[in-house]
């Protein structure tokens, strides 16, 4: 009687482990395998083809770079830097909002008299256009038309609708955080730029 031939078992696909310990020839596999998955998923949520490949590239950086903390035990390398890339493209997509905005900020401003103008009055203003783009919406409302509009408290909660301390604690909440960015980003000390009233 002859003995029954024993196939080999199939390789085991160990993607996962040999990505977790760092091998190089497992990234450009994890890659070719799964970056059409991440390029897809990232053209589904953003209409611009270019910022899709910008946010399939960092997904791989910030996943190769972050690769301790993929364990294959809680679920599959896909799953993971599809979750990467999600949040690579919410992170885009919130970039894109703050750069519309400082555009839209740069477009209300005044024609330059004929003066010399002032550089710095001009990024003071772009960058208090970003940190408002950061505020939270209630903050920021209250802000923008203190701001931009040239409101006072009163008149703010009349627009709104919004009780008057209500709107002055937003405000208050807002200037503290924009203070404290202001001073972490490192600009340049100096007074407050005109446009935000503290109390009216």
């Amino acid at each position: 009687m002859t003995a029954l031939r024993q196939e080999p078992d199939p390789p085991v696909d160990d993607l996962d482990r040999r990505f977790r310990a760092g091998d190089d020839v497992a990234l450009r596999e994890a890659y070719d395998r799964y970056g059409r998955a991440v390029l897809h998923l990232a053209t589904s949520m953003l209409a611009n083809r270019s910022d899709a490949e910008d946010v399939t590239q960092a997904t791989f950086v910030a996943a190769w770079l972050g690769r301790d903390t993929f364990d294959p035990a809680k679920g599959s390398l896909i799953g993971w830097l599809l979750g990467i890339g999600r949040r690579k493209v919410i992170d885009r997509m919130r970039a894109s909002a703050r750069e519309t905005r400082v555009v839209e900020t740069v477009r209300q401003l005044p024609e330059p008299a004929q003066t010399q103008p002032d550089p710095d009055r001009v990024v003071d203003r772009l960058v208090i256009a970003d940190e408002l783009a950061r505020l939270p919406d209630d903050q920021r409302r209250m802000l923008e038309l203190a701001f931009y509009d040239d409101l006072t408290h009163q008149q703010i909660a009349t627009v709104t609708g919004v009780p008057l301390g209500t709107v002055k604690s937003h405000i208050r909440r807002g200037m503290a955080s924009l203070k404290r960015r202001w001073e972490v980003d490192g600009a340049a000390p100096g007074p407050r730029p005109a446009g935000i009233s503290g109390t009216r």
